[in-house]
């Protein structure tokens, strides 16, 4: 079989310097805020050029939304892994838990990320906007496991709607909270309230 070993060098510089850029980018957000923070400092921190910033990103804003892109990328993923005898709220539950773990591994940066994303109304407008998408790919999974079609039936995409909102009240607790509140019991707490509507097709 033919390899490649030349692609995978250049997929792995690039996603480096994507690394450094979003890495050096998130810090000076969170620490001096969206609007005090311009594509020059970024550059300058990440120690490459305005050029290379615009061919990762279009925009500062892009960073963020970058890192919610990150944020979701399990999602659908680990609904699919779950059992099939597993009832709803359990398998949303272990879902939505994949992105608030990750925020929760990298506490310190993170949550002043988080931070920053629910106090700047443009970042918390795209987050909603993620979310959305989220909420249709999570529909047609919830879907698959109940063997029916999301266009079908109004359960799959309230289900995974519900999740999403647990999802986002997690998110916004522990961020008012400077982190002082826990994720994981939140999260318990969250799907505790919505599990008897999650379950009710179960």
């Amino acid at each position: 079989m033919t390899t490649h070993p030349e692609v995978s060098l250049a997929q792995r510089k690039r996603q480096l310097v994507s690394d450094e850029l979003t890495g050096a980018a998130l810090k000076l957000l969170a620490h001096k805020g969206f609007d005090a923070v311009t594509v020059d400092e970024i550059v300058a921190t990440a120690g490459v050029s305005k050029r290379t910033f615009f061919r990762y990103f279009a925009s500062k804003e892009d960073v963020v939304i970058q890192f919610l892109a990150d944020m979701g990328t399990g999602m659908r993923a680990e609904l699919a892994g779950r059992p099939a005898q597993e009832p709803p709220s359990v398998a949303l539950r272990h879902t939505v838990w994949v992105p608030i773990d990750a925020c929760a591994g990298h506490a310190d940066q993170t949550l002043r990320v988080v931070q920053l994303i629910m106090g700047t109304p443009s970042l918390l407008a795209r987050f909603l906007e993620r979310q959305a998408q989220w909420r249709d790919e999570l529909a047609a999974e919830v879907a698959n496991r109940l063997n029916g079609a999301p266009a079908a039936d109004l359960y799959p995409q309230l289900a995974a709607g519900i999740a999403l909102t647990a999802f986002g009240t997690v998110l916004q607790r522990w961020s008012d909270s400077d982190g002082a509140e826990d994720p994981a019991a939140l999260t318990d707490q969250a799907f505790a309230v919505v599990a008897p509507a999650l379950d009710a097709v179960a």
